[in-house]
């Protein structure tokens, strides 16, 4: 078998074993020994009540209130102002309205006891009133002129404010009974564990999962600084079980997260599977696919293989057309509306400082094809002739220029900057096609030149006004996490993930981080 290295001193209070676990030799033992520790290990309960994980019970009558009230909270006000208005079959549209705006709710993950699914807060709020505007527009279109549409909203907007309000609350409620981070022990070779450990980082929580120690398997060393509970044998031919199961309780961890490799897959990891499943630790296996939605995976199992279905990216069907449909609709209403915003930006651009009020530039959009970009003008005329001398202050890395403090911005371009204003010109590109209202960022055509095979996938889809790069720190991102992010945006994206980026950029723009 593999040995045990029993944690630090600091690790305090009860463990998982009565008392810590006796290093192991590395010596092969008797088999029936190791038999009989393995099935004895199980029996050492955990005293769950030391342990009790105060998020855990957070919300236990918490989802039902937030139904409650959020469903009267739309029906009254509605059926009240339908009522003043004189409209017919005000108490039944009320009902209905109320109905709908909590399945939309539902549906969308904000009635969940855990974490939303998606964007929280007002952001999502505002996604959920677009998609039930949307659904009231359909139901209008089938019930004829019923109702005056313009009063329904006016009669709705109460439930959007009642809405924002209950989620407030419930974020203030999570941040005292927060749902804490997994505890996870990793088990894999010395790569596998730093896979794992780089991307959700030990000690810390990422997208609910804390690395709290490892077991590798085999010689070699993980990179990442993180306690070691024991090691396996690079061979296979001892039992792994009471070594990982001597780990788990010791450090009290939730998840053993398993990363096969050529050292740890087949019947070895299988046998490993029985054995903490027989020790009531849960298992998860780290799969060799990365960046592709759960949503486009379906798990099938062939002749006691374990197969992922991968379904292709959306390119051609309906969503793709609604998709277009709800770019030039949005590019529409988005310009009759901030008209007057738009005319009081150009105004102000062109009485401030020298030049034209908008700057044109060529990008490179789908499938590398060339089209003019407009934006408001931020910097001086003689931008682009100053930038060779400001090369050596570049703070980002990749083809991207960007500074911090660049002395080209004009004052009112650095506010234009800050609030994402001067973006907005590019819904005439969206209106004419060339972008997309969600989407990734518009290369220059150097840039473009530069990108390799991978990058060069960001060209397959439509750019964007905005995008996962907009609402995940724009210019703070690395040049390779921004590539990620249109990678995966490229891969994954559907009419859902844009209305919810749509509904996140309102809070990225009023964050203003990363915007310079």
């Amino acid at each position: 078998m593999g040995h045990v290295e029993t944690p630090e001193s600091d690790i305090s209070g009860p463990v998982g074993l009565r008392r810590p676990p006796r290093p192991r030799s590395t010596a092969p033992g008797n088999r029936a020994t190791a038999l009989e520790q393995l099935w004895r290990a199980p029996t050492a309960q955990r005293d769950l009540t030391d342990h009790a994980r105060p998020g855990r019970r957070a919300g236990r009558w918490g989802t039902p209130l937030t139904v409650l009230t959020e469903t009267v909270g739309m029906a009254v006000p509605a059926w009240a102002v339908l009522s003043a208005r004189g409209q017919p079959v005000a108490l039944p549209t009320a009902a209905i309205a109320a109905l709908v705006w909590t399945g939309v709710r539902a549906v969308r993950g904000r009635h969940t006891a855990g974490p939303p699914r998606s964007a929280a807060g007002a952001a999502g709020t505002l996604g959920d009133w677009l998609v039930f505007v949307g659904l009231l527009a359909v139901a209008w279109a089938v019930a004829g002129d019923a109702v005056d549409p313009t009063v329904a909203l006016v009669a709705a907007a109460p439930g959007a404010a009642v809405a924002v309000v209950t989620s407030a609350v419930r974020r203030r409620a999570r941040s005292t009974h927060r749902r804490p981070a997994l505890r996870v022990l990793v088990v894999g070779d010395a790569s596998g564990v730093d896979t794992v450990a780089g991307a959700l980082g030990p000690r810390t929580q990422k997208g609910g999962y804390a690395v709290v120690a490892a077991v590798p398997v085999g010689a070699a060393e993980p990179e990442h600084e993180l306690p070691l509970t024991g090691r396996l044998g690079a061979d296979g031919t001892d039992d792994d079980v009471p070594t990982v199961l001597a780990g788990a309780y010791a450090y009290d961890v939730d998840l053993v997260l398993v990363a096969p490799g050529p050292l740890l897959c087949g019947d070895r990891l299988r046998r490993l599977g029985w054995g903490l499943h027989d020790g009531g630790i849960a298992l998860c296996v780290l799969s060799a696919l990365s960046g592709i939605a759960t949503s486009r995976v379906r798990p099938a199992s062939v002749a006691g293989m374990t197969l992922l279905h991968v379904t292709p990216p959306l390119r051609r069907g309906p969503q793709p057309a609604l998709k277009t449909v709800l770019d030039r609709t949005g590019a529409v209403f988005g310009l009759v509306l901030l008209a007057p915003l738009l005319l009081a930006v150009a105004l102000s651009v062109r009485l401030s400082s020298r030049g034209p009020v908008f700057h044109r530039q060529i990008r490179h959009g789908r499938h590398d094809r060339p089209f003019t970009m407009w934006k408001f003008r931020t910097m001086v005329v003689d931008a682009e002739s100053r930038k060779a001398e400001l090369t050596g202050s570049n703070e980002v890395d990749g083809p991207l220029f960007k500074m911090r403090h660049d002395p080209r911005v004009t004052t009112i371009g650095r506010a234009l900057r800050r609030t994402s204003i001067d973006e907005l010109p590019q819904l005439f590109n969206v209106l004419r096609g060339d972008m997309s209202l969600v989407g990734p960022r518009p290369p220059l055509p150097e840039e473009a030149a530069d990108y390799d095979d991978r990058e060069r996938r960001r060209l397959a889809v439509k750019p964007g006004l905005t995008g996962l790069w907009q609402v995940s720190g724009r210019s703070d991102l690395s040049w390779q996490e921004s590539v990620a992010l249109d990678l995966w945006y490229v891969d994954n994206w559907s009419v859902s993930t844009d209305v919810n980026l749509l509904a996140r950029t309102v809070r990225a723009v009023t964050d203003g981080r990363g915007a310079y």
